[in-house]
């Protein structure tokens, strides 16, 4: 392994786009991140969700845990979030699905009155003390400007696409929302954060590609520029 490899934090919620992670948005950023040869730590909290049933869109009785569930997309090699440390990572990303609306807060229930899981918060504000670089896509954005509003960061520029009514919360929340193409990301660059609306507005893995590939390189970048 490239001992100078930048060890980039990527932030799963579960598996599967109704209750945990959008596989194909966590695929495509460990793809990207692979051919820049970041060291990937996987990261995800020990929590438990009601899993949906994806055939039918519809809640089951069943309770599985995030983390075990996210081991599935990181071929079982996965960090509790309870046990990262922000000091040992040069930045992190977060991709989409519900579980950031889910598992790493509570979006999907409280809306701008969300929390977010104690262990998620506390790397967030880690790395926003460290001035270390942090990326979001798709819903996550929603999770990551409540985090931010819970260490009194405002004023973030961040994107989910143009939903107007999902755009209003991140606004409420104290950031900034710019409307934002699949294609392309908004990178806040004096609070070195970077997002993309990728499921939000795409609708195929070959539309959401190009948004994320910026996502992963920008952040890259700022993780580079700042070591």
């Amino acid at each position: 392994m490239n001992k100078m490899a930048k060890r980039i934090g990527v932030l799963l919620s579960g598996c599967g786009v109704y209750d945990g992670a959008e596989i194909h948005e966590s695929t495509l950023t460990l793809l990207a991140l692979d051919k820049l040869g970041a060291d990937v730590v996987y990261i995800a909290p020990s929590v438990e969700f009601e899993v949906v049933d994806h055939t039918k869109g519809q809640a089951t009785k069943e309770k599985r845990n995030a983390m075990v569930e996210a081991a599935r997309i990181s071929r079982g090699n996965i960090l509790d979030a309870a046990r990262a440390r922000a000091k040992e990572l040069d930045a992190l990303i977060m991709p989409g699905g519900m579980g950031a609306a889910k598992n790493l807060s509570s979006f999907a229930t409280k809306g701008c009155d969300c929390t977010i899981e104690p262990s998620v918060g506390k790397i967030i504000a880690g790395l926003a003390d460290l001035g270390r670089p942090i990326g979001a896509i798709c819903i996550a954005p929603a999770a990551l400007a409540a985090a931010l509003r819970d260490i009194g960061v405002s004023g973030v520029k961040l994107t989910i696409g143009n939903d107007q009514a999902t755009a209003a919360k991140i606004v409420e929340m104290g950031q900034v929302h710019v409307d934002c193409a699949v294609d392309d990301c908004v990178v806040d660059e004096e609070h070195h954060i970077v997002t993309t609306p990728a499921y939000m507005l795409g609708e195929s893995i070959r539309e959401i590609q190009p948004g994320i590939d910026k996502l992963v390189r920008t952040i890259f970048d700022l993780a580079e520029e700042r070591s």
